[in-house]
């Protein structure tokens, strides 16, 4: 069986003195919808991770949350939240 590591929500932040702290209210706020709870109930246990990416364009960064998910809940996601 496979598993498959995909990138469930994106978003940027300016740039700002503590990006971490500042991004913790719109994971926070993803979470608490459909999706994000979705997400956190139906991925492999201890896979939902965050990345920080700097984005040059806007001099700011880019998160995004990724998950792992087996193949029939990969299927159940593609198919609604994508």
């Amino acid at each position: 069986m496979s598993n498959y590591n995909v990138v469930v929500y994106k978003f940027k932040m300016g740039d700002v003195e503590d990006p971490d702290l500042y991004s913790a209210a719109p994971m926070l706020q993803w979470e608490k919808t459909e999706e994000g709870k979705w997400v956190m109930a139906n991925a492999v246990p201890e896979s939902v991770k965050w990345q920080r990416y700097p984005d040059p364009v806007n001099f700011g960064y880019e998160y995004s949350i990724r998950a792992t998910f087996n193949k029939e809940n990969y299927i159940f996601w593609k198919l609604k939240y994508e």
